[in-house]
């Protein structure tokens, strides 16, 4: 989140505080009730809004998360798709030679287990 739209959701919660104020006005409520009324009613859309932050958090499905498992899901295909498409241009004789390696090195680290 960039500076400038902080400074944007500050105002905007700066100008909710005004109409709720001038809303509970309007409602009936006169001088102090009107502002604590707004000011409790902001104070309860900041504690809603921080606990849907941390339950989030908590569950894991916050953006830069989901972000990075779709990235990591799309890298392992491509790298796959990638080592295919070498492991296929190589010659019949190469691929056979470095299918043996690699079955010879799964031995050992089996039998070193």
């Amino acid at each position: 989140m960039t500076r400038g739209r902080v400074l944007l959701i500050g105002l905007a919660v700066l100008a909710l505080g005004g109409v709720g104020l001038l809303g509970f006005r309007a409602a009936g409520l006169e001088g102090f009730s009107a502002g604590i009324a707004a000011q409790a009613l902001l104070v309860m859309i900041v504690i809603i809004w921080t606990g849907s932050y941390l339950f989030r958090v908590v569950t894991g499905n916050m953006t830069f998360m989901e972000q990075r498992r779709r990235y990591r899901a799309v890298y392992d295909e491509q790298t796959t798709q990638d080592l295919e498409a070498r492991f296929d241009a190589l010659p019949e004789a190469e691929q056979q030679e470095l299918l043996r390696r690699i079955g010879a090195d799964e031995d050992k680290s089996t039998a070193d287990s």
